[in-house]
């Protein structure tokens, strides 16, 4: 799809084909099948006990016919990006190297469009493999501004996502994260922090480990996502996905009625706004 041999700019023909340059990376993590299995299991349970840890995982994966250990279960968990939530924050996969940034979305009320961004990644499963999906999404509206899929969750590509939705749409005044080694690396913070980056200037706000309210409203985009679409689609590949996803956030954004939004659009909202 991409050609590299010839005098056009990757940008360029990302362009011309649609495509997010952020997103251009997307060869699908290779895995058994069994394991395959079982990572689309453990992503479907997740939505209904995502406070299991790896023993009730286990002890699950047991009862669905799998002879299968923690460690196994406990790398595929990691895998996955798999957090547990629990009533005290869990801070034993973050990198203790890197800085962690307070939470600032306490009693904040959220009434403007570009106040408050969320940022997440998830893992997607498909037939042949499973990839990494990113997405920016606009707290006070639910608007997508931003989204990439990647086969490796980098600091590199997750900044990049968010310079794109900065040149788009500008800066909001907060973008908010978990924990996750992406968010806590320099290379992503320093985006926000250096004088001479496009980011500079806006506020990092960061979730304790575990803390299930904190990031809400893209877990609930997560879940529409992979509900409405990626399950039922079983998309083959990457290139499938792609094309699936960039179907799907337009509708999210400019069919998709919410409730909160009192059956209105993000978009509606979101440009009502602007």
């Amino acid at each position: 799809m991409i050609v590299k041999e010839i005098n056009i700019s990757m940008n360029r023909q990302c362009e011309l084909l649609g495509i997010h340059r952020s997103g251009l990376y997307y060869t699908a993590r290779p895995e058994s099948e069994e394991n395959l299995l079982i990572m689309r299991m453990l992503d479907e349970q997740y939505f209904k006990t995502p406070f299991y840890g790896c023993p009730k995982l286990t002890r699950w994966l047991h009862g669905q016919g799998f002879k299968i250990n923690h460690k196994r279960v406990d790398r595929l968990m990691k895998l996955m990006g798999w957090q547990t939530l629990y009533r005290k924050p869990n801070t034993s996969w973050k990198n203790k190297a890197h800085a962690v940034y307070p939470y600032l979305l306490k009693d904040l009320p959220i009434t403007e469009i570009n106040q408050v961004w969320g940022i997440d990644i998830t893992y997607v499963p498909m037939k042949k493999g499973f990839l990494y999906l990113c997405a920016i999404i606009d707290l006070h509206t639910r608007y997508v501004v931003n989204w990439s899929l990647s086969n490796t969750m980098t600091a590199s590509w997750v900044r990049s996502i968010v310079e794109e939705a900065i040149t788009v749409h500008g800066k909001p005044q907060i973008i908010n994260s978990d924990q996750g080694s992406q968010f806590t690396s320099d290379e992503y913070t320093s985006l926000f922090t250096d004088e001479k980056s496009i980011g500079f200037g806006m506020k990092i706000s960061m979730d304790g480990k575990g803390r299930a309210i904190d990031n809400i409203f893209i877990e609930r985009l997560w879940k529409s996502v992979k509900y409405e679409d990626v399950y039922i689609r079983a998309y083959e590949d990457g290139v499938q996905l792609y094309e699936g996803l960039k179907n799907y956030f337009h509708f999210y954004n400019h069919e998709r009625m919410h409730q909160s939004l009192n059956y209105k659009t993000p978009a509606s909202q979101y440009k009502m706004a602007a």
